[in-house]
């Protein structure tokens, strides 16, 4: 029986994102074991069928002998495990784990790029961590194949040297198409609900959505923000923040949601104008449920939504231009539904958990072969 390990830093991340292929892979008859940070989902992930192992990183720190002293622990887990398949998930799992391999002399890897991270947007905040990682990158990945969530990013790896034949693309992590549907639409007129749901990140593009709301507070729509600070990452919204809007009156906030499927549920309209993702889950979520997409038309977003097709496409940093295309569709009943509609039939024929997950157990054979 072939040992998948999963590396991921955060147990949460974990759940949403990889545990339907996680549990796809046992079912393939490969051992899973999963090492990341446990906060309270371990017994979620054991109840899976599979093994977890407590690993820490820190998220925030960028310290290269922080880096270096977590490889060096990653790799006595690997010495120890002896996986034959080790699938690292986003950019820092990445480089900690690329680095743990070469010292634990583990050349079946797996890299997945979830996107290029904060370092990769705001115009180049830590340009020199940038260009080490940079120039670091196409050695940690030459072993393996890797994957990615969109077009953008495999164009960024290749510029840093990374060979396209490395690549796979996969579209994000999938949606649960029977979980995520349409549900049924509510004959009581009421007032229509504009929601932005990710982690309340700046690079999210949370500053934005609030000052849209502001432009457009006569338009009788309900703002909600749906989601959490995340206290790891450097563009944490801070909790100040959060209190001077809603006690401005300018929206509403929900915090964490811990069944997305309901909470979209009651959203008319669905924002997410963030800076650069790799393919956001929350977009593809909103489109399963038959929701418009507002979002912005950068690497990641883009992928997911259309022009005039299943949403609207608005430039980064510009919250006139999301207010604009807010305004738009909150007047517009029927374009709503139609762009609905079409992100529904979107999700079912190119974005589905099943699609993914097939895809990702075709890339653990192939590193196998």
């Amino acid at each position: 029986m072939p040992k998948l390990l999963f590396v991921v830093t955060e147990d949460w991340y974990f759940v949403s994102h990889r545990l339907a292929t996680a549990v796809a892979a046992r079912c393939a008859g490969f051992d899973v074991v999963v090492v990341t940070r446990f906060s309270k989902h371990r017994q979620t992930i054991e109840d899976a069928g599979l093994r977890a192992i407590p690993f820490g990183m820190n998220r925030r720190g960028l310290n290269p002998l922080t880096l270096l002293r977590e490889a060096l622990a990653l790799a006595c887990i690997y010495r120890r495990e002896r996986p034959d398949v080790v699938h690292h998930v986003a950019l820092r799992p990445v480089v900690v784990g690329g680095l743990a391999a070469r010292l634990a002399g583990i050349r079946s890897t797996i890299s997945a790029v979830t996107g290029m991270g904060f370092l990769f947007t705001d115009g180049g905040r830590l340009p020199w961590v940038r260009r080490a990682v940079q120039q670091v990158l196409p050695w940690l990945l030459s072993r393996g194949l890797t994957i990615v969530q969109n077009d953008d990013d495999a164009q960024q790896l290749a510029a840093c040297g990374l060979p396209l034949v490395r690549l796979r693309l996969i579209l994000g992590a999938g949606v649960d198409t029977e979980r995520f549907a349409p549900g049924p639409t509510s004959a009581v007129a009421a007032a229509p609900v504009v929601m932005m749901a990710s982690r309340l990140l700046w690079d999210k593009g949370v500053g934005e959505f609030v000052e849209a709301a502001r432009r457009l507070r006569s338009c009788g729509a309900r703002f909600v923000l749906v989601g959490a600070p995340d206290a790891d990452n450097p563009a944490s919204i801070a909790d100040a923040d959060l209190s001077q809007w809603i006690a401005e009156g300018v929206l509403e906030w929900w915090g964490h949601s811990e069944d997305m499927a309901a909470t979209l549920a009651l959203a008319d309209l669905v924002c997410l104008p963030s800076y650069r993702e790799g393919l956001p889950k929350v977009l593809l979520e909103a489109m399963a449920c038959g929701k418009p997409c507002i979002t912005t038309d950068t690497p990641g977003c883009r992928e997911a939504v259309r022009h005039e097709d299943n949403g609207l496409l608005v430039p980064v940093k510009d919250p006139k231009g999301l207010a604009a295309a807010i305004g738009r569709l909150l007047d517009d009943p029927k374009e709503r539904q139609r762009m609905g509609a079409r992100g529904r039939e979107l999700a079912v024929g190119e974005f589905s958990q099943k699609q993914v997950i097939e895809a990702t157990l075709a890339v653990y054979l192939e590193v196998l072969a």
